[in-house]
């Protein structure tokens, strides 16, 4: 199968990654619309104006709609997965998250424990607390970072307490 990799709109990707890295914001979503103009398709521009304008701009429907758009024509691309989860999750959308959770479980180079975390955030924040547990445990068993795994475990203990109290 041949390449089709469009080495001029990757490096105008790159430049906007950049510029984002920069809080060069206005700079970053120029040069995105401009690729998204030449490119309709290309999904991992959609994924960065989706974030910008979820977490900069706070226009959560744009938002919804580039990384429903990144999620279509870049289905292999991580990050659309985790940046739509932190937005229905943000957005308390527990059935379309837990759609996308399932289909990002599925994806090739996914981080587990980033969809676990999220798994149990929905858990948590449904009140089923023994089912976000054994996510956090989930979550524990995938990382590999000291200061991810004591989040969990506090994560845990929060969950026990909140049986408790409820």
């Amino acid at each position: 199968m041949p390449d089709t990799t469009n080495y001029e709109l990757e490096e105008k990707f790159l430049q906007a990654d950049r510029f984002i890295n920069e809080n060069r914001l206005k700079e970053a979503a120029t040069l995105l619309e401009e690729i998204l103009a030449e490119a309709p398709d290309f999904g991992k521009a959609h994924n960065h104006m989706g974030w910008l304008y979820e977490t900069k701009f706070k226009n959560y429907a744009k938002a919804e709609e580039h990384y429903r758009l990144a999620l279509k024509f870049s289905p292999e691309y991580p990050a659309a997965y985790y940046n739509s989860a932190y937005l229905l999750s943000a957005l308390r959308r527990f059935d379309d998250l837990e759609k996308l959770l399932t289909d990002a479980i599925k994806v090739p180079g996914i981080n587990y424990a980033t969809i676990y975390n999220e798994y149990a955030l929905l858990r948590e924040m449904q009140g089923k607390l023994d089912d976000a547990i054994h996510y956090y445990k989930l979550y524990i068993q995938n990382s590999y970072d000291s200061k991810s795994i004591d989040n969990a475990a506090e994560a845990i203990n929060r969950c026990e307490r909140k049986k408790q109290l409820l």
